[in-house]
C-alpha cells in the first residue's frame, strides 16, 4: 500500500504559543492570592478567620472554596477544599489539591468550573 498526500502540508511560521521549553511553569505559589482574586472578581464572598483559613463562596451559595492551611487536613495534605452542591443542599461532588499544586493550578480549576455554561455534560 502506498499513502500519498493529497493537500500539501503548509508548516506554520511559528507557533501560536512559546515551545515548551520556553515557557514558566506553574512553580511554587502556595497562597491564596491567585485564587481569592479570581473569585471576589467573579462576586464571591471571601472570609478569613483567625487562624489564616480563607473561606470563598459563591454567590448562589452552592460553591465553597477553603484555603485551610491552618486545619488538621492540611496536615494530611488537603490545602484547598472545593465542595459543589446541588440544588437541594446536597453534596454534588467535592476536590482537594495539596500543597504542592500552585495556587494558579486552582484558580485555572475554578476559572473552568465557573465559565462552564451549564451544569449539565453534552454527553448525557
Amino acid at each position: 500500500m502506498t499513502l500519498t498526500a493529497t493537500t500539501p502540508l503548509n508548516a506554520p511560521a511559528a507557533l501560536p504559543f512559546p515551545a515548551l521549553g520556553e515557557g514558566e511553569w506553574l512553580l511554587d505559589c502556595q497562597c491564596a492570592g491567585p485564587v481569592t482574586d479570581l473569585l471576589k472578581n467573579q462576586g464571591w464572598d471571601v472570609v478569613s478567620d483567625a487562624d489564616c483559613n480563607v473561606h470563598c463562596s459563591s454567590p448562589d451559595q452552592r460553591v465553597y472554596v477553603g484555603f485551610l492551611p491552618e486545619s488538621p487536613a492540611a496536615g494530611r495534605g488537603e490545602l484547598w477544599h472545593i465542595h459543589v452542591k446541588r440544588t437541594n443542599g446536597t453534596t454534588a461532588w467535592h476536590q482537594s489539591f495539596g500543597p504542592d499544586t500552585a495556587a494558579q493550578a486552582v484558580a485555572g480549576f475554578l476559572a473552568a468550573l465557573i465559565s462552564s455554561p451549564s451544569r449539565y455534560c453534552t454527553c448525557i
